[in-house]
């Protein structure tokens, strides 16, 4: 087999470019270099920390973010990362690796996730982004909108005792003494029914900006946590528009009551009662507000199908935040191309 020169590595980026890499254009709209003091409070201790300067250097926190970005625009597994880096240019050039350059594996990408999610960090790296998009001029206009999606993980199989004892906050019989099972067991997600179908896992609420697109806050849940219940978790003050949509799971006396005392106006669908079913008119109404409401479903939709599904192959709550938060933050990156296609200049 004759040997790959310059020239034909070259060549090939310029097939890629010609097929429109999309990776180019996140690397190319998303200030990479500023989250690196961030990233650095987490995962590279001071200099007067180290014990010895001796052995191999960490590898870079950019690229290691670069990295779980990566796994969170396809939903990969950390061996599957680890093996596309190797196998893939695309992937290679979106990290500036060479093909002599040591890639990170595994074990390392699950060893910064850990630490990015123990310190809760994604959430301060989601919103230093949203600040960068305010400052590129993609403000939080036109209203709110507000829903939430089951992220699944794998299922359990517990006994209906051990189930009962995790609803209830307690360790189930037996598993004290077997620690390699209670580690491999996610006692924070949640069963929930969604139209007659059970659903075992996490809910990502979102609120999203009616006229950009962008997730402009989020709120991670067990699946069994009623939509409404993460609205003051969600609402911001920062867009310029009152109106907050929601479909009907939102609609309560309550939430009309925290509206009203926020100045926002409501755009919540009406639900029918038994024996009182919606009016034609409470109908259309519904529908106009479908067609603003919808946009939320188009990012779920994104992520369930152009980023490669939602499931989440983590245990534990903690860990979950930060797989959903890796997954709304590169959601964000993307369509800041996406808009500077559709709109070099935002307003």
């Amino acid at each position: 087999m004759a040997q790959m020169g310059f020239f034909d590595l070259s060549d090939r980026y310029a097939s890629l470019d010609a097929k429109k890499d999309p990776l180019i254009e996140i690397n190319a709209v998303v200030p990479w270099d500023a989250f690196r003091p961030l990233l650095e409070r987490v995962w590279r201790k001071p200099d007067e920390d180290r014990k010895s300067r001796a052995g191999r250097k960490p590898t870079d926190v950019v690229l290691m973010f670069k990295t779980l970005v990566l796994s969170a625009l396809y939903n990969l597994s950390d061996d599957q990362i680890e093996y596309q880096v190797r196998d893939r240019l695309s992937f290679m050039r979106f990290l500036d690796l060479g093909l002599g350059d040591r890639v990170p594996d595994a074990k390392t990408v699950w060893l910064y996730r850990e630490a990015l999610a123990k310190a809760g960090m994604v959430d301060e790296l989601f919103a230093q982004f949203d600040g960068y998009l305010a400052r590129q001029g993609y403000i939080a206009r036109g209203g709110q909108i507000l829903d939430a999606s089951i992220v699944p993980v794998p299922h359990n199989h517990n006994k209906r005792a051990e189930n009962a004892s995790i609803k209830a906050d307690e360790t189930p019989e037996g598993w004290a003494d077997k620690p390699a099972k209670r580690s491999q067991k996610d006692v924070d997600a949640r069963w929930t029914q969604k139209h007659g179908k059970s659903h075992y896992g996490y809910k990502n609420h979102l609120n999203v900006d009616r006229k950009h697109k962008l997730i402009r806050r989020y709120h991670v849940t067990d699946a069994a946590v009623h939509d409404s219940q993460a609205v003051d978790q969600l609402l911001t003050r920062g867009n310029t528009g009152s109106g907050v949509w929601a479909d009907a799971a939102y609609r309560s006396a309550e939430i009309e009551a925290v509206l009203k005392a926020r100045k926002l106006t409501s755009h919540i669908h009406r639900k029918g009662k038994r024996g009182k079913p919606l009016t034609q008119q409470a109908k259309a109404s519904n529908r106009t507000k479908s067609t603003v409401r919808v946009r939320v479903e188009h990012i779920f939709g994104a992520q369930a199908n152009d980023m490669g599904g939602t499931l989440v192959r983590t245990i534990g709550l903690v860990r979950a935040k930060a797989k959903i938060g890796m997954k709304n933050l590169a959601y964000n990156m993307r369509r800041l191309g996406q808009l500077g296609r559709l709109n070099p200049c935002p307003a």
